[in-house]
């Protein structure tokens, strides 16, 4: 059977409210400055950086993180307001996180460990964070979007039941199964 590379990564997806107003968000970044690369995943907090595996072995993938997440417990989040990467990347902010730290730094030992996967500088260099705009977002007008986005305010609690695996398919990331915590 043929290797048929495919881009996989694994995020916290939140769903309902929190990810329509993201979404939202997203949306009128587009409408208003034609700021659309966000719009290509759902709104999420990357917790392992795109990796390509071998889609024939897509089963494989995903029984061994089944059976890296099950120790581990659903938690409690807040996003509040927004932050930037430089003049290149906007976001909601995420408040820090012990548990969220340890879940991601557990699960790129493993993914180095057991899937052989390559740790990024991101993985590395762990920020939470929602992004709302990066990649089309222009560096000379970034003063302009920042102003606009900080007219706007984001506050949610997000109880983190369960880790996505996301797939790119088509030019888009879908969430192809989710990854249950402990309750």
């Amino acid at each position: 059977m043929a290797r048929i590379p495919a881009k996989y990564y694994l995020a916290l997806v939140p769903e309902g409210p929190i990810q329509e107003a993201a979404t939202s968000l997203k949306e009128e970044m587009k409408a208003l400055y034609n700021l659309k690369y966000a719009l290509k995943s759902p709104a999420h907090i990357t917790v392992k950086m795109p990796f390509e595996w071998n889609e024939n072995k897509e089963q494989v993938l995903i029984q061994k993180l089944e059976e890296f997440f099950e120790p581990f417990m659903a938690f409690d989040l807040k996003f509040e307001g927004f932050d930037h990467f430089g003049r290149r990347v906007i976001f909601v902010d995420v408040q820090p996180s012990g548990v969220l730290n340890a879940l991601q730094k557990a699960l790129n030992d493993f993914c180095k460990r057991e899937l052989k996967l390559n740790n990024e500088l991101s993985d590395k260099a762990f920020h939470p964070h929602m992004t709302i705009s990066f990649k089309d977002l222009k560096p000379k007008n970034f003063d302009l979007y920042w102003k606009h986005i900080t007219t706007k305010s984001f506050e949610a609690d997000y109880f983190v039941k369960d880790v996505a695996l996301l797939k790119r398919l088509e030019g888009r990331w879908q969430v192809i199964y989710r990854f249950t915590l402990k309750s």
